[in-house]
């Protein structure tokens, strides 16, 4: 095998590369010897079919499985001979080729440039803690008690009214004819929620124990059997219950019912989770402040394939309009995911940042008890799906690669209300909703460093 540096020009190298007919054709030959065993055809035993009948039969094939094979094999050593540090696919033009022939053809490859990391020294950003007022937790479980609110039976002689509970079952009827599901046993309805049918919940109203009411009501447009859609139908109801609403109280019984184990178990959960929701809002915030700044600071050439690429990624689900009308502006955010990508991975190898597969199982973990009764099909997700546990590598990856900057700059700490932090979150998406509608940020350990759009959830 004979490799030389063809040309070399920016970042693209290609290089020449030729492996001699006698090495093609030992591996010919170890693939016939190979088929021999294998194959069985009529009039010869169980590998004794002469090789020359093999390679009659299935030579071309033969050829063809050999080529690609010393393909991947030498372009593989070619690149790690000359240390390249090679940016996307190669790609590959054949010169010469074919059975009794040298093997010659050209490797093209984009490689990644060398990256000088400068001083962090001048880069500053803000660095937010969220403070929860008592008054927001208060109002919260006033909003989880009247979503659990409790339901009391009413005297036999009191009537329905509204925010009252009424269990009945029913009968009902088109144009005086049955239907399949036109049953309901034990049914239960919130009067004034309207979840049941429209208008039948007023109909409801003034009912009793132990009455039989008769209820005219519109089936929906999108009934199972569209012979039914929108057609007039009769209910008969028998009025099993009325219940009128109880005030849940605040206390270690509702926090036990929300899986708590008081109320002030409660009350710190709420906190943990609002503070939760809008500290990653506040710190993505941070990032994009840190990132645009090591942007700007750093030049970078940047692999042509590499935009290509993930300019393809960026834009695979726009039609062709979308993409020639956004074509600057995607090319602009592609170049930018790069160039951070490639200054952030510099600086992880630098500081010989490492994600453990115990991290990763940690992350998994903490995912798991972020959505109860769902552990195993988080785990099974994982399992089944490598790319997602490499994709979460990345992304801890990338967070230590923040953290350690963090750990070098100038961080303004400032603590703000949800007030100030919502008109922060505010102004910081305005100028990115345009750039945003058609890019979305995800996080990579070795080409692409993202920023995204933050939204109060």
């Amino acid at each position: 095998m004979k490799i030389e540096i063809q040309s070399k020009k920016g970042l693209r190298t290609i290089l020449s590369i030729i492996v001699d007919k006698k090495s093609i054709q030992s591996k010919i030959d170890e693939r016939l010897s190979e088929l021999q065993k294998e194959v069985s055809l009529k009039g010869f035993r169980p590998g004794k079919v002469p090789p020359a009948l093999l390679k009659k039969q299935f030579g071309k094939s033969i050829y063809g499985e050999v080529i690609d094979k010393v393909l991947r094999e030498t372009s593989s050593k070619a690149i790690s001979e000359k240390k390249l540090k090679i940016a996307g696919q190669p790609k590959i033009d054949l010169k010469q080729f074919g059975e009794g022939k040298d093997l010659n053809y050209e490797l093209q490859v984009d490689c990644l440039p060398s990256i000088t990391l400068k001083s962090l020294d001048k880069v500053k950003a803000n660095d937010y803690k969220i403070k929860i007022d008592q008054k927001i937790i208060d109002d919260k479980l006033k909003e989880i008690s009247k979503q659990n609110k409790q339901f009391k039976n009413k005297k036999e002689i009191d009537k329905a009214k509204i925010e009252d509970q009424v269990t009945f079952d029913y009968s009902a009827t088109v144009d005086g004819n049955k239907f399949e599901g036109n049953e309901g046993k034990g049914v239960q309805i919130e009067l004034g929620k309207n979840l049941f049918l429209k208008g039948f919940d007023e109909q409801l109203v003034g009912v009793i124990k132990g009455e039989t009411k008769i209820i005219n009501s519109t089936l929906p447009p999108n009934h199972p059997n569209k012979d039914l859609a929108n057609k007039n139908a009769k209910f008969k109801c028998k009025i099993l219950s009325v219940k009128h609403p109880v005030e849940t109280k605040i206390d270690d019984n509702l926090a036990k019912l929300m899986g708590a184990k008081d109320i002030n178990d409660l009350k710190s959960l709420i906190e943990k989770q609002i503070s939760a929701q809008y500290n990653q809002a506040l710190n993505a915030i941070t990032k994009k402040e840190i990132l645009d700044q090591i942007e700007k600071i750093h030049d970078v050439e940047l692999p042509k394939n590499l935009i290509e690429q993930e300019i393809m990624l960026m834009t695979k689900n726009l039609n062709q309009e979308e993409k020639e009308k956004h074509k600057s502006n995607n090319e602009k955010i592609a170049k930018s995911r790069i160039k951070l990508g490639l200054i952030l991975n510099e600086l992880g190898e630098k500081n010989d940042l490492k994600v453990s597969d115990e991290e990763v199982r940690a992350e998994i973990q903490k995912q798991i008890k972020g959505m109860p009764s769902q552990e195993k099909m988080v785990l099974e997700y994982y399992q089944k799906n490598p790319s997602a546990s490499q994709s979460l590598r990345g992304s801890l990856y990338e967070e230590k690669i923040i953290e350690l900057i963090k750990s070098k700059i100038k961080l303004d700490r400032k603590e703000v209300n949800i007030k100030e932090a919502e008109k922060i979150i505010s102004e910081f998406n305005k100028p990115n909703v345009d750039a945003d509608q058609y890019s979305k940020t995800k996080s990579s350990s070795k080409s692409k460093a993202k920023t995204k759009k933050i939204s109060k959830k």
